[in-house]
């Protein structure tokens, strides 16, 4: 079934800030999530893994050598195998550091989209939420591994799970299909990359329960193709433009 431009599907379209407002902040750090805060932005992304000494921290890559702004910070190694002390130690950029993941749940406000980078967090992670039942409601465990969401749906039952991926069909990382693994992690949502992406496609995972979402959202086009698409939202890297975005598709669109 094809969607035209005129009928819209559903639904809320949520503007989620892609490890904050990563265009605009250094990414990843508290100050570029307070920005995103500032500037609208319904929801955050951000990337969780795990340092030596066993601290959940807030950082993509895993090592510091494309987001360190001190040549020292250069060449360290994995951030698994440091202490936080010395990655906090680490200028990201504007003086500022990798953040724990209690730092920026005691640092924002809006839903959260926490995706899991290593599996071996999922242990910490969970024990962070455990001491935080009031953030409960305002996060969303997210990775492109079934794995680790399978180990937080043992860990932390009650909070929802999200599945991403680079496109759709993915046979090589999800050989019994993507429609499977959603229901072996009892999902709520999937985060599709636009490959593959197709109305029929979406209408089925939709029906099926699924909140939708594609990604990476960078231009005007593909914002207003997943508001047309009836998306839950999409993350973007620079979230100003993005709200404008999304005023000038409701607009056209009469939503």
């Amino acid at each position: 079934m094809a969607t035209t431009e005129s009928t819209p599907r559903r639904g809320t379209y949520h503007v989620v800030g892609h490890r904050g407002a990563k265009d605009l902040s250094p990414e990843n750090t508290i100050e570029s999530f307070l920005l995103a805060e500032e500037i609208g932005v319904h929801e955050l992304e951000f990337d969780v893994r795990l340092s030596s000494d066993g601290v959940p921290i807030v950082v993509h890559d895993a090592t510091l050598d494309r987001t360190a702004a001190d040549p020292s910070g250069h060449g360290l190694g994995p951030v698994a195998e440091l202490p936080y002390e010395r990655i906090r130690a680490v200028d990201v950029g504007e003086g500022r550091h990798v953040p724990t993941l209690t730092e920026v749940l005691d640092a924002t406000n809006v839903f959260l989209q926490v995706e899991i980078k290593a599996v071996e967090a999922c242990e910490a992670i969970a024990a962070v939420v455990e001491d935080r039942p009031e953030d409960a409601s305002r996060i969303r465990f997210t990775s492109f591994s079934p794995e680790a969401l399978r180990r937080m749906l043992t860990l932390a039952p009650h909070i929802s799970r999200g599945l991403i991926t680079h496109g759709c069909p993915d046979a090589e990382r999800h050989p019994t299909g993507i429609e499977q693994v959603l229901a072996d992690i009892d999902a709520d949502a999937f985060y599709c990359g636009w490959n593959g992406l197709t109305d029929d496609l979406v209408t089925r995972i939709q029906d099926s329960g699924y909140e939708m979402g594609g990604w990476p959202v960078r231009t005007f086009e593909e914002l207003r193709r997943g508001l047309v698409l009836g998306f839950g939202g999409g993350t973007v890297d620079d979230p100003r433009a993005a709200m404008d975005w999304l005023s000038r598709a409701r607009a056209e669109l009469a939503l």
